[in-house]
């Protein structure tokens, strides 16, 4: 059963004559990365001061583990704030601190553990945040990219139960953004806080989110699941996300997963109409999660947007592909049957190189682990249908791996 971490009651917001909350219900469930999206100045940045009690309603209630912030204590408000992080949109680091007095901080302000023992937890969560070079360096010194994790790896040193993320991604490049959300995934995995985000990057929000929540005038126009949001048939909703969506997801330059479904339904209507078959072929990259844990995040997201490069040489003007997941590629084969699509997957394995996909001399030893699954469209076929069979080991599947 899903417990609700904080919960938003009717609450309702305003600064002067301008109303921003306007009678916001709300839960944040526990374990959960949730991610705020609307437009500018709808109150994302808002909602998210009020969970840590940086604002007050002016009306309505706010619950923490069940309990409202208006009837507690000051002293129990501040041992709830310790339980908590906040990741800043502009990173905050304090410009006169190094980058491990910066993520040392809250332990030394906030805790009264040894000496030693701070340090230890510092230096691990640098080491982690493959930050231990620039332990020494001022945030002068640092990029964008830099500065963030940074800002992530201070949080995240206090062991929180929730982290609050205003735009953490924002002004990065493509493989740096794909990296901190991949970061951002695989420590809520590891250490299983709770994350509320906001962030404007539609699709990338669709690949780590697991509940997504948008505003609009000062409401809550929809809450759910990626899924739901997707399909939402909402023209505000729907409007919205098609004016945040790119053509091409940034990372990889293919379509995005809603085109490359919708590419899946016109090749369905062709083959009802005019009996031209069509084929899919979904790739995995089985161990991503590895090689962003001995080569970095960054190298692990260039070697997904190389491994794309790779499969768009090899299609014919007429096929599709599209980045279905954090770590899955979805190619659409136009007028091709089963055979058709074995074949261009053995073709893939036969001619790809471990040097296609890792450049320069951050290998590791790493093995690339790569998994195909091939399905064949039938006409009265649902798409998740079809990549549930192509998928499955019973029906297909096999791995190969590309090593030094």
């Amino acid at each position: 059963m899903e417990r609700p971490i904080v919960q938003f009651y009717n609450v309702f917001k305003a600064f002067n004559a301008n109303q921003v909350l306007k009678g916001i219900s709300l839960k944040i469930f526990q374990g959960q990365v949730t991610t705020i999206i609307g437009k500018s100045g709808m109150g994302k940045s808002v909602l998210l001061k009020h969970i840590i009690g940086l604002l007050q309603p002016d009306a309505g209630e706010i619950l923490i583990y069940g309990q409202p912030l208006s009837k507690m204590k000051p002293s129990h408000i501040n041992q709830l704030r310790a339980r908590f992080s906040y990741v800043f949109q502009d990173a905050a680091l304090f410009d006169s601190m190094t980058v491990y007095r910066n993520v040392a901080l809250p332990l030394l302000e906030g805790t009264s553990l040894a000496k030693s023992e701070i340090n230890q937890r510092v230096l691990d969560i640098l080491a982690q945040f493959e930050l231990q070079a620039f332990r020494d360096k001022y945030p002068a010194e640092l990029s964008g990219g830099m500065k963030r994790r940074v800002a992530l790896a201070r949080a995240l040193v206090t062991d929180p139960e929730v982290v609050l993320l205003d735009e953490p991604t924002a002004g990065l490049d493509p493989v740096r953004r794909n990296a901190l959300y991949a970061m951002i995934v695989d420590f809520q995995k590891k250490f299983g806080f709770t994350a509320v985000m906001i962030s404007h990057e539609v699709p990338d929000i669709f690949f780590f989110s697991q509940r997504i929540v948008m505003l609009d005038e000062g409401k809550i126009r929809l809450e759910g699941s990626p899924e739901e949001l997707q399909r939402c048939t909402d023209s505000t909703v729907q409007l919205f996300i098609q004016g945040l969506e790119k053509p091409r997801d940034a990372l990889t330059g293919m379509a995005t997963p809603m085109r490359g479904e919708r590419k899946f339904h016109e090749e369905l209507t062709r083959l009802r109409r005019h009996q031209i078959a069509f084929s899919v072929v979904m790739f995995t990259i089985e161990n991503l999660d590895q090689i962003n844990a001995q080569m970095g995040h960054v190298a692990g997201q260039i070697v997904l947007k190389n491994f794309a490069a790779q499969i768009k040489q090899r299609l014919d003007i007429t096929d599709s592909c599209s980045r279905y997941s954090l770590d899955r590629i979805l190619v659409v084969l136009h007028n091709a049957d089963i055979d058709d699509a074995r074949r261009f997957a053995t073709r893939l394995e036969r001619e790809l190189k471990f040097e296609d996909l890792v450049s320069g001399d951050n290998r590791n030893d790493i093995r690339i682990r790569i998994s195909a699954g091939y399905a064949q469209a039938a006409e009265d076929s649902l798409i998740k249908e079809v990549l549930v069979q192509a998928e499955s080991k019973d029906s297909r599947y096999y791995e190969f791996e590309l090593q030094p």
